[in-house]
């Protein structure tokens, strides 16, 4: 007996059967090894963080130390424990403002003791398990809150680029600015101008000797050419200055008022976690789109918020900066290749490194250097991207809003502008109705577009009396919520209309059919003084699915058409549509269905749908699974899989039949789709999928040994054979279906077939090879018609048992 396990189990059930629990240890278990790919990926994430963590250190008033000091932490501890293993944490420059005003008020102890505080409330918050929570933060609130604090830096750093001291904000750096270009030193700006130039001309390195170039990072180049430059020509420029490991100075107690040190806690807290798991999403986006990436392990957003709370309270304890996952080096570790957390964790014993070793060298760097490296990256963080995507949903208040907030007042201060804008723009948007009201060809159209809410009742009711007595009338809802109050307005409305003589059609974007309560449909008149309901059906969310018309009965084939004046036909442009329900001549009721599916999905669903269509067809059709299943109408594919376009390559047939290879069926289109899914398609797993009351399993029961195989249909079941072979077979198990036998006779041919079928699979050669490559699963499935129930082949030497696929099996 066997049953379904959890997903979340299968990883380990695998690793079960392929090592006994109880079998004695081989050796002294496996070596630790670092794949060339996660050494290399070090090498250059390393490279790009040295002189970073430099600049930001700087930018924010503190130690230069405690720049290399957040690195290394950021590299081993959140590498070590956090939940996205590519992503590179460590010194951020979104907490560049936050920091540097942490110093400038509390002093730098004080500034080491919140991050501490601020590691704790993070860990706080990774027992919570609320990480996903910080998803729900408006995209256009993190932008503009970037944006801000990019400006902030550039601002800031500017002054440093052209020999001077920077202010303590941004008001003042502006009104000083001027006096400093007056008294600029010439020594740093040109310092400053060699290294923007590295930055901006390495990457357009041409030729092929500019692609082996391009390897190194532009920010180690542009630093190292800068500093080399410096020192050659004998420049004399402020310099870093890396105290003595014994004066480094670690996190004091706290010190300050109870509210401002709160809310310093709270705010490195939020900015951190924020920025973190938006990385980290940001990061599995970024892997899953590299070449040949495959399957791609989603991040663990509550582990990551464990693993960065675990950083910050170690880096401040050590008197580093705050860390956060990093964009830049993030980015630059996917993009070398980097396979698992080992790069991470190698990037940050490297900095341990460069810091006990690479001392004298670090010191002949100019600060005029590291200030232009760091205002570069500042102004990256205002990204144009971001702004026209802001700008595309009507976001853009909310960016500028929550951008001028953190560069005039600060990041807390200008979050919680930007949230109190994001909630005032949803509430508009939430009672923003427009309702229009026009007549065309004697029918009265009131379209109703937004939410409709109690506060658009007096607007509707303007409209809906605009219609006169005895009109026919369309009522279209142009949106995804109508409450009580606007319900009630409108049914009391069409009670009345109807009973003066008129008729009333309600449609709604999302179904195309009349909009209703549920239950409460055969309360009052449907359109046209009929009743709400179709003979036995009501009017559902799936009516569209089902064909089914709730409006008015189809009309009978030989019902007279409405001709057009020019043609004498009915239109029938797929755009349009024809009248809802005018017969079209000289079609059947199901070619009217037909023209009325096309209508529907052309003036609703596609342009619902036509983005994701667009990218489909540019990317071409990359399915994870192959689903072959039967060929019967009741059994919906994307429906009981939950699926959408481009996930399924589905292969349809009469009685979900695999031809075993070789069979002389002169059809090899099953096989040809086999081989094309696994071979050109690389899906990693095909599903045989039965379904109960299947005719052709009925046939093939009902077949006689000796009749000869003389029609098509008869030829194509010859490959059903070997299943009701192995039906009749009474030494071999039957399959049984969530511990019961089946109901009858055709249920276990139809059990048996799928067991079948996945033999059948096997022996195909591609199928085969990419099963010993370890690169495909075979699924069987049993779709229970009438029970709307879906079952899982559960295999085990002794028995076959298709088990319920329950809520709890596919839990993440």
């Amino acid at each position: 007996m066997s049953a379904c396990v959890p997903a979340g189990a299968t990883e380990s059930a695998h690793t079960e059967r392929a090592h006994p629990p109880h079998s004695p240890p081989h050796g002294r278990g496996p070596r630790f090894r670092v794949a060339g790919a996660d050494l290399s990926a070090a090498v250059a994430v390393f490279l790009i963080a040295l002189p970073l963590s430099l600049g930001i250190a700087l930018a924010t008033g503190a130690p230069l130390q405690a720049g290399l000091v957040a690195a290394a932490v950021g590299g081993l501890v959140t590498g070590r424990l956090g939940g996205s293993p590519l992503q590179v944490s460590g010194p951020a420059a979104g907490l560049t403002v936050v920091t540097a005003d942490l110093i400038h008020q509390y002093g730098w102890r004080v500034t080491c003791a919140v991050t501490v505080l601020a590691g704790l409330v993070q860990l706080g918050l990774s027992c919570l398990r609320v990480a996903r929570g910080a998803l729900a933060v408006s995209p256009a609130i993190v932008h503009g809150m970037l944006a801000g604090i990019g400006v902030t830096i550039a601002v800031a750093q500017a002054h440093i680029v052209l020999g001077g001291e920077p202010q303590s904000s941004v008001p003042d750096n502006l009104q000083a600015l001027p006096a400093q270009l007056a008294r600029l030193d010439p020594a740093a700006l040109a310092v400053s101008v060699l290294t923007l130039a590295a930055l901006l001309l390495w990457p357009r390195l041409p030729g092929r000797a500019g692609r082996v170039l391009r390897r190194v990072p532009a920010a180690l180049v542009a630093v190292a050419g800068a500093t080399a430059v410096a020192a050659a020509a004998g420049l004399v420029l402020p310099v870093v200055d890396l105290p003595s490991w014994r004066s480094h100075a670690l996190a004091g107690l706290p010190e300050g008022p109870v509210l401002g040190l709160s809310a310093a806690v709270l705010t490195t807290a939020l900015v951190c976690s924020v920025q973190s798991l938006l990385g980290a999403v940001a990061v599995d986006k970024l892997a899953s789109a590299r070449p040949g990436a495959g399957h791609v392990v989603r991040s663990d957003l509550d582990r990551e918020l464990l693993g960065q709370g675990a950083a910050n309270v170690v880096s401040g304890a050590l008197g580093g900066l705050p860390v956060a996952g990093v964009a830049v080096r993030s980015t630059a570790n996917v993009h070398a290749g980097a396979v698992s957390r080992n790069s991470t964790m190698i990037h940050g014993l490297l900095v341990v490194a460069a810091t006990l070793l690479l001392v004298p060298l670090l010191e002949l760097i100019p600060l005029a250097s590291l200030a232009t490296l760091v205002m570069a990256v500042g102004l990256r963080m205002v990204s144009l991207h971001h702004i026209r995507t802001v700008t595309r949903h009507r976001e853009v208040l909310v960016y500028a809003v929550t951008a001028l907030g953190v560069i005039c007042l600060g990041v807390l201060e200008g979050v919680v502008l930007g949230i109190a804008v994001a909630v005032g723009v949803a509430l508009h948007r939430l009672t923003r109705t427009r309702i229009t009201h026009k007549e065309e060809g004697g029918v009265h159209h009131v379209h109703v577009r937004g939410q409709l809410t109690f506060l658009a009742v007096p607007r509707l009711s303007r409209a809906l009396h605009l219609v006169p007595q005895g009109a026919d009338a369309v009522v279209a809802l142009d949106g995804s919520f109508m409450d009580h109050a606007a319900y009630e307005t409108l049914q009391d409305w069409q009670g009345t209309h109807t009973a003066r003589g008129g008729t009333v059609e309600i449609t709604g974007r999302r179904t195309g059919v009349r909009i209703a309560e549920p239950g409460d449909l055969a309360s009052g008149p449907a359109p046209g003084g009929e009743s709400g309901t179709h003979g036995d059906c009501r009017c559902r969310p799936w009516t569209a699915w089902r064909n089914h018309q709730c409006d008015r009965p189809s009309p009978a084939p030989d019902a007279e058409p409405f001709p057009d004046e020019a043609s004498g036909s009915v239109a029938t442009d797929p755009r349009t549509g024809p009248e809802p329900d005018a017969p079209v001549r000289g079609r059947t009721p199901g070619g009217i269905q037909l023209v009325r599916g096309l209508s529907t999905f052309q003036r609703r669903t596609a342009p619902l749908v036509r983005g994701e269509l667009a990218r489909l067809a540019r990317e071409g059709q990359r399915p994870s699974q192959l689903f072959l299943t039967c060929a019967d109408s009741r059994v919906v594919t994307s429906m009981i899989t939950s699926s959408g376009p481009g996930d399924l390559f589905v292969v349809r047939n009469v009685g979900n039949l695999v031809p075993p290879p070789g069979a002389e069926s002169g059809d090899d289109s099953v096989a040809a789709a086999i081989e094309y899914a696994v071979d050109v398609l690389a899906v990693r797993s095909i599903t045989v999928c039965g379904h109960s009351g299947c005719g052709a399993m009925q046939a093939l029961l009902d077949s006689r040994p000796a009749s000869p195989a003389a029609t098509p249909l008869a030829r194509w079941l010859r490959h059903g054979g070997p299943s009701l072979e192995r039906l009749r077979d009474t030494g071999a198990p039957a399959p049984r279906l969530a511990g019961r036998a089946p109901a009858d006779d055709v249920e276990q041919l139809c059990l048996t077939n799928v067991v079948q079928q996945l033999e059948h699979l096997r022996a195909h050669e591609s199928v085969a090879r990419a099963l010993k490559e370890g690169r495909l699963e075979l699924h069987g499935v049993y779709f229970h018609v009438g029970e709307a129930q879906a079952y899982l082949l559960a295999e085990q030497e002794e028995d076959r048992v298709f088990d319920r696929v329950r809520d709890v099996d596919l839990a993440v």
